[in-house]
Protein backbone atom coordinates (compact mmCIF):
# COMPACT_ATOMS: atom_id res chain seq x y z
CA UNK A 1 0.00 0.00 0.00
CA UNK A 2 1.06 3.30 -0.99
CA UNK A 3 2.11 5.74 1.79
CA UNK A 4 1.27 9.52 1.39
CA UNK A 5 3.78 11.87 3.06
CA UNK A 6 2.11 15.05 1.96
CA UNK A 7 0.02 16.26 5.04
CA UNK A 8 -2.95 18.95 3.52
CA UNK A 9 -3.75 21.09 6.67
CA UNK A 10 -6.83 23.13 4.76
CA UNK A 11 -10.02 20.79 4.07
CA UNK A 12 -11.18 21.41 0.83
CA UNK A 13 -15.09 23.19 0.55
CA UNK A 14 -17.65 21.23 -0.09
CA UNK A 15 -21.61 21.08 0.37
CA UNK A 16 -22.95 21.84 3.70
CA UNK A 17 -24.77 18.91 5.67
CA UNK A 18 -27.52 19.05 8.09
CA UNK A 19 -26.37 17.28 11.21
CA UNK A 20 -29.86 16.84 12.44
CA UNK A 21 -30.56 13.51 13.59
CA UNK A 22 -32.97 11.72 10.84
CA UNK A 23 -36.05 9.61 11.42
CA UNK A 24 -34.79 6.73 9.30
CA UNK A 25 -37.60 6.21 7.26
CA UNK A 26 -38.10 6.57 3.93
CA UNK A 27 -36.38 10.11 2.10
CA UNK A 28 -39.56 10.40 -0.61
CA UNK A 29 -39.64 11.16 -4.25
CA UNK A 30 -37.56 14.85 -4.44
CA UNK A 31 -39.43 15.64 -7.23
CA UNK A 32 -38.19 16.47 -10.88
CA UNK A 33 -34.47 15.43 -11.51
CA UNK A 34 -32.59 12.94 -13.50
CA UNK A 35 -33.44 10.40 -10.87
CA UNK A 36 -36.76 10.15 -12.21
CA UNK A 37 -37.66 9.10 -8.36
CA UNK A 38 -35.85 6.00 -8.19
CA UNK A 39 -35.19 4.27 -5.00
CA UNK A 40 -31.47 4.00 -3.88
CA UNK A 41 -31.53 2.18 -0.59
CA UNK A 42 -29.33 3.50 2.32
CA UNK A 43 -27.87 1.38 5.61
CA UNK A 44 -26.11 3.04 8.07
CA UNK A 45 -24.76 1.50 11.35
CA UNK A 46 -26.30 3.59 14.17
CA UNK A 47 -27.63 6.85 15.64
CA UNK A 48 -25.36 7.08 18.77
CA UNK A 49 -22.55 8.56 16.80
CA UNK A 50 -23.26 11.92 15.53
CA UNK A 51 -20.74 11.07 12.51
CA UNK A 52 -23.42 8.53 11.17
CA UNK A 53 -26.00 10.81 11.55
CA UNK A 54 -24.33 13.44 9.53
CA UNK A 55 -23.25 10.64 7.13
CA UNK A 56 -26.75 9.76 6.43
CA UNK A 57 -28.16 13.16 6.12
CA UNK A 58 -25.55 14.17 3.60
CA UNK A 59 -26.00 10.86 1.60
CA UNK A 60 -29.75 11.67 1.44
CA UNK A 61 -29.45 14.97 0.27
CA UNK A 62 -27.06 14.28 -2.21
CA UNK A 63 -29.08 11.56 -3.90
CA UNK A 64 -32.35 13.59 -3.26
CA UNK A 65 -30.45 16.29 -5.23
CA UNK A 66 -30.17 14.27 -8.17
CA UNK A 67 -34.12 13.63 -8.29
CA UNK A 68 -34.08 10.05 -6.60
CA UNK A 69 -36.42 8.62 -3.68
CA UNK A 70 -34.04 7.21 -0.57
CA UNK A 71 -34.69 4.93 1.66
CA UNK A 72 -32.42 5.86 4.89
CA UNK A 73 -32.25 3.29 7.61
CA UNK A 74 -30.48 2.78 10.85
CA UNK A 75 -29.55 -0.40 12.77
CA UNK A 76 -28.67 0.73 15.87
CA UNK A 77 -25.73 -1.66 16.01
CA UNK A 78 -28.24 -4.31 15.89
CA UNK A 79 -26.74 -7.22 13.11
CA UNK A 80 -29.99 -8.92 12.12
CA UNK A 81 -31.69 -5.69 12.29
CA UNK A 82 -29.45 -4.32 9.10
CA UNK A 83 -29.53 -7.57 7.02
CA UNK A 84 -33.99 -7.11 7.67
CA UNK A 85 -33.66 -3.23 6.71
CA UNK A 86 -31.19 -4.44 3.78
CA UNK A 87 -33.50 -6.94 2.81
CA UNK A 88 -36.56 -5.11 2.90
CA UNK A 89 -34.82 -2.09 0.53
CA UNK A 90 -34.26 -5.03 -1.70
CA UNK A 91 -37.91 -5.87 -1.82
CA UNK A 92 -39.31 -1.90 -2.32
CA UNK A 93 -37.54 -1.75 -5.60
CA UNK A 94 -34.39 -0.42 -4.00
CA UNK A 95 -32.18 0.11 -7.83
CA UNK A 96 -28.52 0.56 -5.98
CA UNK A 97 -27.35 0.13 -2.57
CA UNK A 98 -25.12 2.22 -0.46
CA UNK A 99 -24.32 -0.03 2.85
CA UNK A 100 -22.44 1.65 6.40
CA UNK A 101 -22.11 -1.87 7.69
CA UNK A 102 -22.40 -2.80 11.28
CA UNK A 103 -19.97 -5.72 10.72
CA UNK A 104 -18.83 -6.19 7.38
CA UNK A 105 -18.76 -9.86 7.23
CA UNK A 106 -22.23 -10.61 8.12
CA UNK A 107 -23.99 -9.62 4.81
CA UNK A 108 -22.90 -11.99 2.25
CA UNK A 109 -26.46 -14.00 2.09
CA UNK A 110 -28.51 -10.19 1.64
CA UNK A 111 -25.40 -9.31 -0.92
CA UNK A 112 -25.75 -12.47 -3.11
CA UNK A 113 -29.85 -11.60 -2.89
CA UNK A 114 -29.15 -7.58 -4.10
CA UNK A 115 -27.02 -9.48 -7.15
CA UNK A 116 -29.04 -11.76 -7.92
CA UNK A 117 -31.45 -8.74 -8.62
CA UNK A 118 -29.12 -7.41 -10.53
CA UNK A 119 -28.64 -4.16 -7.91
CA UNK A 120 -25.01 -2.34 -7.42
CA UNK A 121 -23.80 -2.47 -3.78
CA UNK A 122 -21.58 0.55 -2.73
CA UNK A 123 -19.88 -0.06 0.45
CA UNK A 124 -19.80 2.95 2.64
CA UNK A 125 -16.33 3.58 4.54
CA UNK A 126 -16.60 0.55 5.38
CA UNK A 127 -15.51 -2.38 3.31
CA UNK A 128 -17.57 -5.56 2.90
CA UNK A 129 -16.16 -8.18 3.32
CA UNK A 130 -15.91 -12.14 2.18
CA UNK A 131 -18.00 -10.81 -0.80
CA UNK A 132 -18.44 -10.75 -4.16
CA UNK A 133 -21.39 -8.99 -4.60
CA UNK A 134 -19.78 -5.75 -3.31
CA UNK A 135 -19.22 -3.47 -6.56
CA UNK A 136 -17.43 -0.25 -5.12
CA UNK A 137 -16.18 1.26 -2.08
CA UNK A 138 -16.13 4.83 -1.38
CA UNK A 139 -13.55 5.90 1.55
CA UNK A 140 -11.20 7.51 3.08
CA UNK A 141 -7.52 6.73 2.83
CA UNK A 142 -7.42 5.00 5.93
CA UNK A 143 -3.62 3.68 6.47
CA UNK A 144 -2.85 7.58 6.01
CA UNK A 145 -5.82 7.90 9.21
CA UNK A 146 -3.69 5.77 11.01
CA UNK A 147 -0.26 7.26 10.06
CA UNK A 148 -1.54 10.80 10.72
CA UNK A 149 -2.94 9.99 14.47
CA UNK A 150 0.42 8.27 14.99
CA UNK A 151 1.73 11.43 13.71
CA UNK A 152 -0.47 13.97 15.95
CA UNK A 153 0.74 12.05 19.27
CA UNK A 154 3.96 12.20 18.24
CA UNK A 155 3.93 16.10 17.74
CA UNK A 156 2.11 16.51 21.14
CA UNK A 157 5.41 14.97 22.59
CA UNK A 158 7.17 16.90 21.05
CA UNK A 159 9.28 14.29 18.82
CA UNK A 160 7.75 14.84 15.23
CA UNK A 161 6.00 17.63 12.49
CA UNK A 162 2.54 17.10 11.88
CA UNK A 163 3.65 15.62 8.60
CA UNK A 164 5.87 13.02 10.45
CA UNK A 165 9.34 14.98 9.86
CA UNK A 166 11.18 14.64 12.67
CA UNK A 167 12.28 17.47 14.92
CA UNK A 168 15.59 18.58 15.08
CA UNK A 169 16.43 18.10 19.13
CA UNK A 170 13.65 16.90 19.96
CA UNK A 171 13.34 15.21 23.70
CA UNK A 172 14.80 11.34 24.25
CA UNK A 173 11.65 10.30 26.43
CA UNK A 174 10.77 7.81 27.91
CA UNK A 175 7.25 8.53 27.59
CA UNK A 176 4.52 5.75 28.72
CA UNK A 177 1.75 5.28 25.77
CA UNK A 178 -1.21 3.32 25.51
CA UNK A 179 -2.78 2.36 22.56
CA UNK A 180 -6.64 1.72 21.52
CA UNK A 181 -7.72 0.34 18.40
CA UNK A 182 -11.17 0.19 16.90
CA UNK A 183 -13.65 -2.99 16.42
CA UNK A 184 -12.66 -5.92 15.30
CA UNK A 185 -15.65 -6.26 13.17
CA UNK A 186 -14.93 -3.00 11.25
CA UNK A 187 -11.86 -3.89 8.66
CA UNK A 188 -11.21 -0.04 9.09
CA UNK A 189 -10.06 -0.71 12.23
CA UNK A 190 -6.56 -2.43 11.25
CA UNK A 191 -5.64 -0.14 8.43
CA UNK A 192 -5.78 2.91 11.33
CA UNK A 193 -4.06 0.63 13.62
CA UNK A 194 -1.44 -0.57 11.39
CA UNK A 195 -1.07 2.57 10.21
CA UNK A 196 -0.49 4.40 13.46
CA UNK A 197 1.79 1.16 14.64
CA UNK A 198 4.05 1.47 11.27
CA UNK A 199 4.94 5.20 12.35
CA UNK A 200 5.29 4.15 16.35
CA UNK A 201 6.70 0.94 16.25
CA UNK A 202 10.48 2.62 15.45
CA UNK A 203 10.03 4.64 18.82
CA UNK A 204 8.95 1.89 20.82
CA UNK A 205 11.74 0.00 19.18
CA UNK A 206 14.20 2.51 20.33
CA UNK A 207 12.91 3.25 23.88
CA UNK A 208 11.44 6.96 23.09
CA UNK A 209 8.12 5.12 23.70
CA UNK A 210 7.21 2.67 26.03
CA UNK A 211 3.99 0.84 26.29
CA UNK A 212 3.84 0.23 30.06
CA UNK A 213 0.77 -2.50 29.80
CA UNK A 214 2.73 -4.37 27.31
CA UNK A 215 -0.65 -4.72 25.40
CA UNK A 216 0.75 -4.58 21.82
CA UNK A 217 -1.84 -6.19 19.56
CA UNK A 218 -4.89 -5.12 17.73
CA UNK A 219 -6.67 -7.94 19.69
CA UNK A 220 -5.61 -6.71 22.84
CA UNK A 221 -6.24 -3.05 22.16
CA UNK A 222 -9.45 -3.40 20.13
CA UNK A 223 -12.93 -1.89 21.60
CA UNK A 224 -15.68 -3.74 20.42
CA UNK A 225 -18.43 -1.67 18.56
CA UNK A 226 -15.71 1.77 18.91
CA UNK A 227 -17.55 1.75 22.25
CA UNK A 228 -16.72 4.72 24.68
CA UNK A 229 -17.64 3.38 27.56
CA UNK A 230 -16.16 0.45 27.23
CA UNK A 231 -12.98 2.68 26.33
CA UNK A 232 -13.05 4.04 29.22
CA UNK A 233 -13.17 1.01 31.58
CA UNK A 234 -10.40 -0.78 29.61
CA UNK A 235 -8.46 3.07 30.40
CA UNK A 236 -9.21 2.44 34.00
CA UNK A 237 -7.61 -1.09 33.93
CA UNK A 238 -4.92 0.38 32.51
CA UNK A 239 -4.00 2.95 34.76
CA UNK A 240 -4.46 0.62 38.23
CA UNK A 241 -2.28 -2.23 36.87
CA UNK A 242 -0.31 -0.49 35.64
CA UNK A 243 0.36 3.25 36.98
CA UNK A 244 -0.66 2.69 40.74
CA UNK A 245 3.44 3.48 41.17
CA UNK A 246 3.26 6.90 40.73
CA UNK A 247 3.71 7.08 36.83
CA UNK A 248 2.16 8.70 34.53
CA UNK A 249 0.61 7.73 31.07
CA UNK A 250 2.05 10.47 28.62
CA UNK A 251 0.03 9.69 25.77
CA UNK A 252 -2.92 7.71 24.59
CA UNK A 253 -3.47 6.36 20.77
CA UNK A 254 -6.89 6.22 20.53
CA UNK A 255 -8.52 5.81 16.97
CA UNK A 256 -11.89 7.94 17.49
CA UNK A 257 -13.11 10.54 19.14
CA UNK A 258 -15.72 8.65 20.82
CA UNK A 259 -13.00 6.18 22.22
CA UNK A 260 -10.87 9.34 23.40
CA UNK A 261 -13.64 10.57 25.73
CA UNK A 262 -13.87 7.30 27.39
CA UNK A 263 -9.94 7.67 27.89
CA UNK A 264 -10.36 11.41 29.19
CA UNK A 265 -13.29 10.48 31.40
CA UNK A 266 -10.82 7.79 33.01
CA UNK A 267 -8.32 10.01 33.38
CA UNK A 268 -10.53 12.49 34.74
CA UNK A 269 -10.97 9.59 37.13
CA UNK A 270 -7.91 8.71 37.85
CA UNK A 271 -7.24 12.06 39.10
CA UNK A 272 -5.30 13.32 36.06
CA UNK A 273 -5.81 17.40 35.53
CA UNK A 274 -5.17 19.76 32.87
CA UNK A 275 -1.71 20.99 33.28
CA UNK A 276 2.20 19.27 32.44
CA UNK A 277 1.21 15.82 33.21
CA UNK A 278 -2.04 15.67 31.03
CA UNK A 279 -1.33 12.95 28.47
CA UNK A 280 -1.57 13.68 24.61
CA UNK A 281 -4.58 11.77 23.07
CA UNK A 282 -5.45 11.54 19.22
CA UNK A 283 -8.86 10.88 17.90
CA UNK A 284 -10.81 10.92 14.45
CA UNK A 285 -13.92 12.38 13.09
CA UNK A 286 -14.06 15.61 14.15
CA UNK A 287 -17.05 15.22 16.34
CA UNK A 288 -18.16 18.45 17.91
CA UNK A 289 -17.80 17.56 21.66
CA UNK A 290 -14.01 16.36 21.01
CA UNK A 291 -13.61 19.50 18.76
CA UNK A 292 -14.46 21.49 21.80
CA UNK A 293 -12.00 19.27 23.99
CA UNK A 294 -9.42 19.81 21.58
CA UNK A 295 -10.11 23.92 22.40
CA UNK A 296 -9.47 23.16 26.45
CA UNK A 297 -6.79 21.06 25.84
CA UNK A 298 -8.13 17.94 26.88
CA UNK A 299 -7.96 15.59 23.39
CA UNK A 300 -4.39 16.75 21.11
CA UNK A 301 -6.08 16.20 18.00
CA UNK A 302 -8.36 14.51 15.44
CA UNK A 303 -8.13 13.65 11.92
CA UNK A 304 -10.91 15.02 9.72
CA UNK A 305 -12.92 12.87 7.52
CA UNK A 306 -15.26 15.41 5.52
CA UNK A 307 -18.56 13.43 5.55
CA UNK A 308 -19.98 15.89 3.41
CA UNK A 309 -17.40 14.60 0.83
CA UNK A 310 -17.57 11.23 1.25
CA UNK A 311 -21.54 11.40 1.06
CA UNK A 312 -21.10 13.12 -2.26
CA UNK A 313 -18.78 10.60 -3.93
CA UNK A 314 -21.06 7.43 -2.59
CA UNK A 315 -24.07 8.90 -4.47
CA UNK A 316 -22.29 9.59 -7.54
CA UNK A 317 -21.01 6.38 -7.89
CA UNK A 318 -24.37 4.65 -6.81
CA UNK A 319 -26.13 6.59 -9.37
CA UNK A 320 -23.36 5.89 -11.83
CA UNK A 321 -23.59 2.18 -11.73
CA UNK A 322 -27.65 2.01 -11.67
CA UNK A 323 -27.03 3.97 -15.11
CA UNK A 324 -24.23 2.19 -16.32
CA UNK A 325 -22.22 4.97 -16.74
CA UNK A 326 -18.31 4.62 -16.13
CA UNK A 327 -17.63 5.09 -12.00
CA UNK A 328 -15.24 7.01 -10.99
CA UNK A 329 -12.35 5.18 -8.84
CA UNK A 330 -8.85 5.96 -7.84
CA UNK A 331 -7.46 2.58 -6.20
CA UNK A 332 -8.09 -0.78 -7.50
CA UNK A 333 -5.41 -2.50 -5.60
CA UNK A 334 -5.52 -1.53 -1.31
CA UNK A 335 -8.88 -2.76 -0.50
CA UNK A 336 -9.18 -6.39 -0.86
CA UNK A 337 -12.14 -7.93 0.88
CA UNK A 338 -10.67 -11.75 1.11
CA UNK A 339 -12.18 -12.56 -2.31
CA UNK A 340 -11.42 -9.94 -4.67
CA UNK A 341 -9.73 -6.42 -4.71
CA UNK A 342 -13.23 -4.34 -4.82
CA UNK A 343 -12.08 -0.78 -6.95
CA UNK A 344 -12.38 2.01 -4.62
CA UNK A 345 -11.86 5.53 -4.26
CA UNK A 346 -10.02 7.03 -1.53
CA UNK A 347 -10.62 10.85 0.02
CA UNK A 348 -8.18 12.55 2.10
CA UNK A 349 -8.14 12.93 5.62
CA UNK A 350 -6.71 16.31 7.40
CA UNK A 351 -5.56 16.58 10.87
CA UNK A 352 -6.68 18.95 12.82
CA UNK A 353 -5.29 20.77 16.56
CA UNK A 354 -6.13 23.64 18.03
CA UNK A 355 -4.10 25.67 15.47
CA UNK A 356 -6.14 24.93 12.56
CA UNK A 357 -9.44 24.26 13.69
CA UNK A 358 -10.45 27.79 12.06
CA UNK A 359 -8.86 26.76 8.71
CA UNK A 360 -9.93 23.09 8.67
CA UNK A 361 -13.47 22.82 10.08
CA UNK A 362 -14.80 26.26 10.84
CA UNK A 363 -13.58 28.41 6.98
CA UNK A 364 -15.23 25.03 5.56
CA UNK A 365 -18.64 25.02 7.11
CA UNK A 366 -18.37 21.47 8.61
CA UNK A 367 -18.98 23.65 12.02
CA UNK A 368 -19.74 26.97 12.97
CA UNK A 369 -17.90 29.48 15.32
CA UNK A 370 -20.63 29.25 17.63
CA UNK A 371 -20.97 25.52 17.69
CA UNK A 372 -16.94 24.93 18.73
CA UNK A 373 -16.94 27.82 21.22
CA UNK A 374 -20.05 27.28 22.52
Amino acid sequence: MKKRAILSLVAAGAMVASLAACSGGSGGDSGSGEGGGALIGVAMPTKSSERWIADGDAVKKALEDQGYKVDLQYAEDDIPTQVSQIENMITKGAEALIVASIDGTTLTNILADAADAEIPVIAYDRLLMDTENVDYYATFDNELVGNQQAWSLLNGLGLVELDGTPIEGAPAGPFNIELFAGSLDDNNAFFFFNGAMDVLQPFIDEGTLVVKSNQTSIEQAATLRWDGETAQSRMEDLLTANYSDGTTVNAVLSPYDGISRGIIGALQDAGYSLGDEWPIISGQDAEIDSVKAINSGEQYATIFKDTRELAKKAADMAVAALNGDTVETNDDSTYNNNVKDVPSYLLEPVIVVKDNIQSALIDTGYWTEAEVNG
